[in-house]
């Protein structure tokens, strides 16, 4: 008899795994997050929930070792999540925030005064003490960030840019010309695939605003309405599918008396404003063209809003974001990636500061001639660096993992995820030769209140095949190996951006771990196009996302069971969602004989309905490169289908609509292919109920059981 058949079912911690991964938000709750240095060192803000369940963030504050709370939602306006303004839950949905309360906030230039929101309200604390108090506001407020002297907090306010003093003498800087007008916020294709989330910048002196100012009347609207409630009219939003018309997004600059001075570029051949920010050198932006191929850095003169040239970059593919990227230091020499084959470099002032084979990751700050960024010299860890002019490079995080940080006036958090889950550490002793902390500087460790995990990941990290694909195998942990063969389940996500293998506690390996205990034998592989292996290897996905993808999936099961011969390959399904539920449709319709199942959670089935930015980034303009939306797509394929496949959804789903699970449906239905469709209403791209992501594991698991139980009892019969 095989293993599956003695399975004892599942641990009572695997039985609590379910309920414990949905009301602790994917264990997301009780971690600290959005940690803010202050100018001299010696205060450290975060934001942290209550509690690993309780999901309304709190501002704290760290300082001589210890802790202080400086706001609490729930003293300040009740349980602190009423309704928020529809700008800011679109802000929320765009970083994927599962938390309440106070989820983000801005300080001045010396972190003595913080500004945040709470249910559409004006709050701003002093880090010197003091309760927190309200500011009146001119409306419901979304991204309240306060000038660098602490004097002011400029917000947005039903798409218009407004500034405040502390006593409420507010002053309304852009007014926006028309519903689809907004000043002071990040347009959708920022928000979700250019890493930029905000919209206005503060000049150093505290005198003017540098603003985007964004017209979406060009866009293509989409219409989400609620069919589980045929009252509610239908809401419109702005989308630009792969092809259509973008955003037309300006920038100008507005003083606090009343100034305006447009910024002028060449946006005719730029479109996508990528990032802006203004330093002790000036104001700057980062614009790229429609195509990708070409990202400029400009130097804006704040008189005139004649802007420079300081440095193009250019790729016959695309030229990759990095975050944090550009910067300048304080002599002004540019802080810039690099590619050059196999590595993404750290370049300032024109000049390699990292060695080959190590690759940029995200750029976290610039204080002085210092640098302060991540990197991975291998693909399964992420560390925080430091570079210094005369001094190098040197690793300030400690141990396997994943980390990232922020740092000032000496001070720096180290925060990240380890193999004993999220830890957070401030760094703040300096040795006597003012080279800043390292590796041997004692910290002190910000508190997690994040539940452990009722399941502990055992993964055996595996490299694979010729390419040397990193995987990573759990088996259950009642499983003796030799015993008996395992079905096996492929848990992906494989697209770019995103890595899942690696040396660190994270909630995508305990899933995996909770799938193991089920009975399967799960199989995670990140391949061709996932981050951290270089440039060369992210854009082999170029005019084709998904056959290296899928054969990278078919070729590291084949690695795997060479490593492992528990693994039954008569028995294989696949789980995904995103791009993950893409592959694993795709799984089944193209390579029916190595995988026999599939769910897929809001697959992209059409290539053309997704974003322009992300899409044309990998597939080119539909218009000139029709045959890689027609490869890419699933849509148009339906007939191929002959395995098992469950389709789920979120009917409120803004990034992948619904849509392309409904049409690719519909097309398997007209070829006369059984699958089977579990629609989520109300729910977006990250559902958000608790109750609907404790059974959606538990739906998952059953459907795959089911269907590779089917497929043992066929394959006797055979």
């Amino acid at each position: 008899m095989d293993s599956s058949a003695r399975n004892p079912g599942q641990t009572a911690n695997s039985a609590a795994f379910p309920r414990q991964f949905a009301r602790t938000r994917r264990f997301s709750l009780g971690v600290p997050r959005q940690f803010t240095v202050s100018a001299d060192g010696s205060r450290v803000l975060f934001v942290r929930t209550g509690s690993g369940t309780d999901p309304v963030g709190r501002l704290w504050q760290e300082e001589d070792g210890k802790e202080r709370l400086l706001a609490d939602p729930a003293l300040l306006v009740g349980n602190g999540c009423g309704e928020v303004p529809e700008e800011e839950r679109l802000r929320r949905e765009r970083a994927r925030e599962r938390a309440a309360g106070v989820v983000s906030y801005a300080a001045d230039g010396a972190a003595r005064l913080v500004a945040f929101a709470l249910s559409g309200a004006l709050w701003v604390v002093r880090t010197d003490g003091g309760a927190p108090f309200s500011v009146p506001a001119a409306g419901p407020v979304v991204d309240p960030r306060p000038s660098p002297d602490g004097r002011h907090v400029a917000y947005v306010s039903r798409r218009c840019l407004h500034v405040v003093d502390l006593a409420g003498t507010d002053r309304q800087l852009a007014r926006a010309e028309g519903p689809e007008i907004s000043y002071g916020l990040a347009e959708y294709v920022a928000a979700e695939s250019m890493h930029r989330m905000r919209g206005h910048w503060w000049a150093p002196d505290s005198s003017r605003l540098l603003v985007a100012r964004v017209d979406t009347g060009p866009v293509e609207r989409r219409y989400l309405s609620d069919p589980a409630d045929p009252t509610k009219p239908p809401r419109a939003i702005p989308y630009p599918s792969a092809g259509t018309p973008n955003a037309d997004v300006t920038v100008q600059l507005l003083s606090l008396d009343g100034g305006r001075t447009e910024v002028r570029w060449d946006r005719a051949a730029h479109e996508y404003l990528v990032d802006a920010g203004w330093d002790a050198h000036g104001p700057f932006l980062a614009v790229q063209s429609r195509d990708q191929r070409v990202l400029r850095t400009l130097a804006v003169d704040p008189a005139t809003g004649a802007t420079e040239v300081l440095h193009e970059r250019t790729d016959p593919a695309w030229v990759e974001l990095v975050p944090g990227t550009p910067a300048r230091t304080a002599s002004g020499a540019l802080v810039l990636p690099e590619d050059d084959g196999d590595t993404r470099y750290l370049t300032v002032g024109g000049r390699r500061v990292t060695p080959g084979g190590m690759q940029l990751c995200e750029v976290l700050g610039v204080e002085g001639e210092q640098v302060l960024f991540t990197a991975s010299e291998d693909p399964l860890e992420t560390h925080v660096w430091r570079h210094e002019p005369g001094r190098g490079i040197r690793r300030l995080s400690r141990g396997p993992g994943r980390f990232t940080g922020v740092g000032r006036g000496g001070t720096v958090v180290v925060s990240g995820w380890t193999p004993r889950g999220d830890e957070a550490r401030v760094l703040r002793a300096e040795p006597a030769d003012g080279a800043g902390p390292d590796q041997d500087t004692p910290y002190r460790v910000v508190p997690s209140l994040a539940e452990e995990p009722a399941v502990t990941p055992r993964p055996r990290h595996l490299v694979l095949g010729a390419r040397q694909l990193r995987g990573a195998l759990y088996l259950p942990s009642w499983h003796e190996e030799g015993a008996g063969k395992l079905p096996v389940l492929l848990d992906p996500y494989g697209g770019p951006g995103v890595q899942q293998v690696g040396r660190a506690l994270e909630w995508p390996s305990c899933v995996s771990q909770w799938f193991a205990e089920q009975g399967f034998a799960v199989l995670v592989v990140d391949g061709r196009g996932t981050p951290n292996r270089g440039p060369a290897w992210e854009k082999t996905i170029h005019g084709d996302q998904l056959t290296p993808a899928l054969e990278d999936q078919a070729d590291g099961l084949r690695a795997a069971a060479e490593q492992c011969g528990d693994l039954d390959l008569a028995r294989v399904g696949i789980r995904g969602w995103s791009f993950g539920g893409f592959l694993a449709a795709g799984a089944v319709l193209h390579r029916p004989e190595v995988f026999h199942a599939a769910v897929a959670g809001a697959p992209p089935t059409d290539m053309r309905l997704y974003d322009t930015h992300w899409k044309e980034r990998f597939l080119g303009h539909p218009e000139e490169r029709p045959e890689n939306y027609a490869r890419c797509s699933l849509i148009g394929h339906g007939h191929l289908l002959s395995r098992p496949l469950l389709l789920v959804h979120g009917l409120a789903d803004d990034n992948v609509a619904a849509a392309h699970t409904l049409r690719f449906s519909a097309e398997l239905l007209a070829a006369g292919r059984p699958h089977s469709v579990l629609p989520l209403p109300g729910a977006t791209h990250l559902p958000a109920d608790d109750a609907v992501n404790e059974q959606l594991l538990l739906f998952q698991r059953d459907f795959l059981r089911e269907a590779l139980e089917r497929r043992a009892q066929e394959a006797e019969g055979d």
